[in-house]
């Protein structure tokens, strides 16, 4: 009888090693970063978005971004004085929490700071953000909208019917108030009647030269 695929018993000692060496390609990345670029800065992101971290990355091809993976990147930074790879690095190691990064770029520090803090787009919220602003809906058609959304928009909570063939809110309807912890269903509605509330901007929260030199910049 052939062996089950189920059966196949595979070495903890390979996915341990293909592990080890994806980390230490990395720490190895990071520290020719460092060898290669002028300075460092720890970033944070608000109300991630791939697409547009992704454009960042795009208009900043001359520098270098990573992004994730925090431990691996306070390994190759150093967590401590004894450990780091140059002086201070360990300062950075400190501020690597959450959804941040690191930049590595040969751009003026004036160049880096007044891009980023004047680079923000709007995005639609999505389930748990909190809306910035009230939103009503007023009563009467919708002719946005196809009459096949209807009962869509119907399970979203909107009260709606079809008059003569087109969606029509019954009633006024308020989808949310400022301050709001966003539903899935509030966020969706948001999405379909074109209304953003997210704020999509990365923050630099500190510096880091290659003569040393570590600032905070918030």
């Amino acid at each position: 009888m052939p062996k089950s695929k189920r059966n196949k018993i595979v070495s903890l000692t390979r996915t341990k090693k293909k592990g080890l060496e994806t980390k230490s390609g990395l720490v190895k990345e990071v520290q020719d970063c460092i060898d290669e670029y002028k300075d460092i800065y720890v970033f944070s992101v608000e109300n991630m978005r791939n697409s547009k971290l992704k454009d960042v990355r795009e208009e900043w091809k001359h520098s270098r971004f990573f992004f994730g993976k925090n431990k691996v990147m306070i390994i190759a930074l150093g967590k401590t004085p004894e450990d780091e790879y140059r002086e201070n690095l360990h300062e950075l190691s400190k501020r690597l929490k959450g959804q941040c990064g690191l930049l590595f770029t040969n751009q003026s520090k004036e160049d880096v700071v007044s891009w980023f803090k004047d680079y923000s787009i709007m995005d639609f919220a999505r389930s748990g953000n909190k809306a910035v602003y009230d939103f009503t809906i007023n009563a009467g058609p919708l002719d946005q909208f196809p009459h096949s959304m209807e009962p869509n928009l119907r399970q979203l909570g909107l009260p709606t019917s079809l008059q003569k063939g087109v969606v029509t809110l019954l009633n006024d309807y308020n989808v949310c108030k400022e301050g709001d912890v966003l539903t899935p269903e509030q966020a969706r509605i948001l999405k379909l009647f074109g209304n953003p509330m997210a704020e999509f901007h990365i923050s630099l929260t500190c510096r880091w030269s290659n003569n040393g030199k570590f600032e905070e910049l918030t």
